[in-house]
């Protein structure tokens, strides 16, 4: 384990379909430089599939939260929304997929969103996830990146959208996709160290 963030915390909020990779490679590599992971999946709202709606908040790939290939408890924790307390927490992370269309009409994210971000939190969203940052109206005038079907929601909010891996704007974090995963974590392991 390396020690770059030892100590940091960082909140990632998930919604039913979220990229599963986008969740379990920052629980891997923000974990591994010491941060303290809490999960936070959110199920009420819609559900891709109306006739589960007790299934648990599950990736597009089927990974569900708790994840079942890594134990919860050294890497990562799973908790409530409620139960966070946001003064504590360091950073925020959206992950991609479908997840961030669910999030951005959740009012409890949104005001935890804007709260953070006031305090000078680092906000991180990759892929989709910008979608979270639109609605909670915090990208107007920044510098970003995202998949490319965000992008002009981005550009229509008020952002300057970029074709690049991963672009940090003060205390806000955007990236691209999957594949710039070790750019995206990097960027955050940098701003929070």
């Amino acid at each position: 384990m390396s020690n770059k963030i030892q100590g940091k915390k960082i909140c990632i909020i998930v919604a039913q379909e979220f990229e599963d990779i986008e969740l379990l490679y920052p629980v891997l590599q923000l974990s591994y430089e010491g941060a303290e992971i809490s999960i936070v999946p959110i199920s009420d709202g819609f559900h891709t599939r109306p006739m589960l709606f007790d299934k648990p908040v599950t990736g597009r790939f089927g990974h569900t939260v708790p994840i079942p290939v890594m134990a919860e408890g050294n890497r990562y924790s799973v908790v409530d929304l409620d139960s966070i307390s946001f003064s504590e927490i360091d950073c925020i992370l959206f992950p991609g997929g479908y997840s961030p269309d669910l999030l951005r009409i959740n009012q409890d994210v949104l005001n935890i969103t804007k709260e953070c971000f006031k305090k000078g939190k680092i906000i991180a969203a990759i892929c989709h996830g910008p979608w979270v940052l639109i609605s909670a109206g915090l990208v107007d005038g920044l510098n970003t990146c995202g998949y490319e079907a965000v992008h002009d929601d981005l550009k229509n909010a008020g952002a300057k959208v970029f074709d690049v891996p991963v672009i940090r704007d003060g205390n806000i974090i955007t990236g691209r996709v999957p594949d710039d995963l070790p750019e995206f974590c990097e960027e955050i392991i940098d701003a929070l160290s």
